[in-house]
């Protein structure tokens, strides 16, 4: 029995942060940052906006794309490193009483920027062994509330949004997903950070950029150079595994949805695989790094400008802090 993507969605909130704007508070530019980054702006929640409830938007458009009604959803996995609380309740039982998808289960799933790959991956599995039940996976983050932004090496990257995609089973398609899980402990401290994001959102007067978070919750910290070599060097290294599983080349794929950090990351993994950045799907331009959200985001913006077409053979991989890493090779829409 084979597991299909029966429908996506996708939430940005409607402040923007252009690099002009940190450009005012900041010692940098628009040039600058997108030379070295690939983008331009960044989507910010604004005060009552968190987590869940953009989980939750992207969500509805999900389950309205698929036709699927809350009854229908038996689970609900949220992958996010940027929960409304710290601990409990999960942002996933937030979301899941938001939506009234009574009786589901709920939980988070913590794996960072790769978390929406993992989450899938649990998606599959209950799906499978669940019959008639459908599952909700989102990938959601509000990285603006845990970002120092005085660190111009840091807050230039991130930005916040939801994802999300409704899996359900297909008794007549014949599975195709191939799927990599992996992470490497040892550079567990290349990014760090505790705390939570349900804290009120306080803005600069001047400049309308978010404040420092309150200095009793630790903002992030990144080791920039350590992350860019084990991101290009893994992302290619999973993708070149996918293919040979599968007994295919990598140039057989037809479109790549990288998790989008860094514009020069993925440039690079492109001329590592051998592959034109074209076949890359791209859009870190106007979004910046969304963590868990990136990949969802992406396959959400695709499918609504119609590039993405049932039968396309892709490939979703993603690094983040952990170290963490995943892939899935699959024929669109079908895993």
């Amino acid at each position: 029995m084979a597991i299909k993507i029966l429908g996506t969605g996708s939430y940005l909130p409607s402040k923007v942060i252009t690099n002009d704007n940190l450009a005012s508070a900041l010692d940098t530019s628009d040039e600058w940052i997108f030379s070295h980054t690939g983008i331009h702006s960044r989507h910010v929640a604004e005060d009552g906006e968190t987590t869940s409830t953009m989980a939750a938007k992207a969500a509805k458009e999900a389950m309205a794309a698929s036709g699927v009604q809350p009854g229908e959803i038996g689970l609900v996995v949220v992958a996010t490193s940027t929960p409304d609380f710290c601990t409990f309740p999960s942002t996933a039982c937030i979301v899941q009483g938001m939506l009234g998808c009574e009786g589901a289960g709920a939980f988070d799933l913590q794996a960072a920027c790769a978390g929406f790959v993992y989450a899938l991956d649990m998606a599959r599995g209950y799906v499978a062994t669940h019959p008639g039940k459908k599952a909700l996976v989102i990938g959601a983050e509000c990285l603006s509330r845990i970002l120092d932004w005085t660190d111009r090496a840091c807050c230039i990257l991130f930005g916040d949004g939801a994802g999300a995609v409704v899996v359900g089973a297909d008794g007549e398609a014949t599975p195709t997903a191939r799927v990599v899980l992996g992470a490497d402990g040892r550079g567990s401290h290349f990014i760090e950070r505790s705390g939570g994001t349900k804290d009120a959102l306080v803005l600069d007067p001047k400049t309308g950029i978010p404040a420092r978070p309150d200095p009793r919750l630790p903002v992030m910290t990144l080791q920039g150079h350590d992350v860019f070599a084990f991101a290009v060097r893994v992302l290619a290294r999973t993708a070149q595994e996918l293919c040979d599983m599968g007994g295919e080349a990598v140039a057989d794929i037809d479109r790549v949805f990288a998790h989008q950090a860094n514009g020069r990351i993925i440039e690079a993994v492109a001329r590592r695989m051998k592959l034109p950045l074209e076949k890359f799907f791209l859009n870190l331009d106007t979004t910046a790094n969304t963590s868990a959200a990136s990949i969802p985001i992406s396959l959400d913006e695709a499918v609504r400008k119609g590039e993405l077409r049932d039968g396309m053979k892709i490939l979703m991989i993603g690094f983040g802090a952990g170290l963490t890493y995943g892939g899935v090779r699959c024929d669109w829409p079908t895993l």
